[in-house]
């Protein structure tokens, strides 16, 4: 949203609840697109440690946490370059447009 300045009649840009709406959004989806492929997988993991486990009956607490932990770690180093990308992408349009406005605003409250 951009209102006209009177004194000098450049535009401001404000930070509106909207805007901050959509910046925590933007934040929250990213978060679990981020987390998605970590979850699902300790998910089918457990599942199928679980399955193992009831149908031999041992109750090894360091069976279901060691192959989760391993397996894991395995998927950040294969997802890790898109995560990166992920995390670049909105860094980068958090910083470009995040910064123009607060320039804006702290302008106008220097004035």
């Amino acid at each position: 949203m951009a209102i006209d300045d009177a004194t000098d009649g450049t535009r401001l840009l404000l930070m509106t609840p909207e805007y901050i709406t959509q910046i925590i959004t933007q934040t929250l989806y990213t978060a679990l697109e981020l987390s998605a492929p970590f979850l699902l997988l300790a998910l089918v993991i457990g599942l199928l440690i679980s399955i193992f486990q009831s149908l031999t009956q041992i109750q090894e607490m360091t069976l279901s946490v060691i192959p989760k932990m391993l397996l894991v770690g395995l998927a950040l180093v294969i997802f890790f370059p898109w995560m990166l990308k992920i995390m670049t992408k909105f860094t980068n349009h958090l910083l470009i447009h995040g910064w123009e406005r607060a320039t804006h605003v702290a302008q106008y409250v220097l004035q």
